[in-house]
């Protein structure tokens, strides 16, 4: 059987009762905390920085899935290691010399992660993949919350899984945008190994319950 790893949107979550939200993940299945951090430059939007993130880092009991949407990251990966971030993830549009940025990340003592666009074929990440822990795939136009599901995500998932197992590389594959009870089955079959959900989770009248409800909609048959 294979049973996705789940990493919890934090956009999404109620600013005024963080810790609330923080702790109710903390006693949930959910795998990780995912952190949208977004400069309104790379995205037309801006999100949360350093504080809110050690903020989450204090309470969090589970490791900390930074997704940068931001120019030039390299200047900050030293401080999101400090912060106590274990994956961070860049995007192939942002990063000018992606091979090092990468590097940069490992050497760190974090997992490294490529995001793409929805408008980025997976065919450019060919060169970098075994510098990758795992690829970010964004199934909306990355910037805001509550966005629907691009359906050509799914044969951008299918394209990459079969890319990594004809390379024979071990790095995973997320994804994020859309994600809820409808479709995160299907994603899971097609090659899925880590779901980003916020919405579907924070809009819920229990949120731990749509946690659990989640991870056992996408177990699936392993392949």
């Amino acid at each position: 059987m294979k049973t996705p790893l789940l990493s919890v949107s934090m956009l999404s979550a109620n600013f005024g009762n963080l810790e609330r939200d923080v702790i109710c993940i903390n006693q949930s299945p959910a795998d990780w905390f995912h952190l949208d951090i977004m400069d309104g430059l790379f995205v037309p939007n801006i999100s949360y920085g350093f504080p809110v993130v050690e903020a989450i880092a204090k309470l969090a009991q589970k490791p900390l899935d930074a997704h940068l949407m931001i120019v030039d990251p390299d200047r900050y990966i030293s401080r999101f290691q400090a912060c106590g971030a274990q994956y961070v993830s860049v995007h192939y549009e942002a990063c000018t010399h992606l091979h090092r940025t990468l590097q940069h990340i490992r050497k760190s003592n974090m997992k490294a992660g490529v995001a793409i666009n929805p408008h980025t074929p997976v065919a450019l990440l060919t060169d970098v993949l075994e510098e990758a822990d795992f690829v970010l795939v964004m199934s909306v136009n990355p910037g805001f919350a509550a966005q629907q599901f691009i359906p050509q995500t799914y044969t951008k998932i299918v394209q990459l899984k079969e890319m990594i197992l004809k390379k024979q590389f071990s790095c995973l594959i997320e994804v994020d945008g859309g994600v809820n009870f409808s479709n995160a089955k299907t994603l899971v079959d097609a090659g899925v190994d880590i779901l980003v959900a916020g919405n579907a989770i924070f809009n819920a009248p229990n949120p731990a319950v749509a946690i659990t409800s989640l991870k056992s909609t996408a177990h699936t048959e392993s392949l």
